[in-house]
C-alpha cells in the first residue's frame, strides 16, 4: 500500500504547533510596524502609487511577511530595513521635489493622447494602453464619442485628466461604444459624417460613394461619426 502522507509534516513541518502562537505574535508586531511605516511616508503613498512609491511597498511587503512565520527570520533585521527603505524614500522623495530631473526620471511625465481634439495613436505605444482600455476610461467618464474631448492626458499616477469642450464646440467625433464600433461602414450609408476606427479622424463624404482611405493612418475602415453634446 502506498504511504500515506504525514500530515503533520504538510501542516507544520518540523514546528511544534505552539509556534502558531509565535506565528500570532510576530504578524501582529510587523502589522504595526507596517502601520507606522505607511503612517510616516504620508498620505501620498497611500492615495496614489508611483513607479518609486509601488518599490516602496514591495519593499517593506517582503521585509514584513518573512518574519511573520519563519522563526530562523529575526524582527530587528526586519525593522533595520524598514527603517532603511523609509529613509531611503524620504531621502529621494525630497530630492524630487528639489529637482525636476529627478522627479521626472523616477515619476515619469505626463502623457498626452488627445490633444487639440486629436487622438495621438503614438501614446498608445509608449503607454502600454490599449484603445479599448481607453475607451473604457472615457466612457466612465460619461464620454459617448472622442467630439466631445478637447485634451485627455495620463498622468503619473495611471489616473486620466480630461478636459471637454463646451456645448456649443462639441464637434463630430468616433463613438467609443462597442455596439457603434462593430458597425462598420460599407460604402451603402447615407451618413455624412464618418470617423476612422484607427485614429479617430473624421471628414465629411462629400456625395462619396466610394469609402476613403483615411489619410492619417491609411486605414480603410470607418463607422458614422457622431455629434451628441455630452451629458454631464
Amino acid at each position: 500500500m502506498p504511504e500515506m502522507p504525514d500530515w503533520r509534516q504538510i501542516l507544520m513541518h518540523d514546528h511544534p504547533f505552539t509556534f502558531l502562537l509565535e506565528v500570532v505574535l510576530r504578524t501582529i508586531i510587523m502589522f504595526v510596524i507596517i502601520l507606522v511605516a505607511l503612517r510616516a511616508s504620508g498620505k501620498r503613498g497611500i492615495k496614489q502609487l508611483s513607479v518609486f512609491e509601488l518599490v516602496l511597498i514591495i519593499g517593506l511587503g517582503s521585509a514584513a511577511g518573512d518574519p511573520m512565520f519563519y522563526e530562523d527570520v529575526g524582527i530587528l533585521p526586519a525593522f533595520v530595513v524598514f527603517l532603511v527603505v523609509i529613509s531611503l524614500y524620504t531621502f529621494v522623495t525630497r530630492l524630487s521635489d528639489r529637482f525636476v530631473k529627478v522627479e521626472k526620471v523616477l515619476e515619469g511625465e505626463p502623457l498626452y493622447v488627445i490633444r487639440d481634439g486629436k487622438l495621438l495613436p503614438d501614446a498608445f505605444r509608449e503607454s502600454g494602453l490599449s484603445q479599448d482600455e481607453f475607451f473604457a476610461a472615457l466612457r466612465l467618464s460619461h464620454v459617448e464619442h472622442l467630439g466631445q474631448v478637447r485634451t485627455v492626458l495620463i498622468e503619473t499616477s495611471g489616473e486620466f485628466s480630461i478636459l471637454f469642450y463646451a456645448d456649443d464646440e462639441v464637434r463630430h467625433g468616433l463613438p467609443i461604444f462597442p455596439d457603434d464600433l462593430k458597425r462598420k461602414l460599407t460604402g451603402n450609408e447615407t451618413c455624412d459624417h464618418i470617423a476612422c476606427t484607427k485614429c479617430g479622424g473624421t471628414r465629411n463624404r462629400n456625395g462619396l460613394e466610394k469609402l476613403p482611405t483615411c489619410p492619417q493612418c491609411e486605414v480603410h475602415e470607418w463607422v458614422e461619426a457622431s455629434a451628441t453634446r455630452r451629458i454631464s
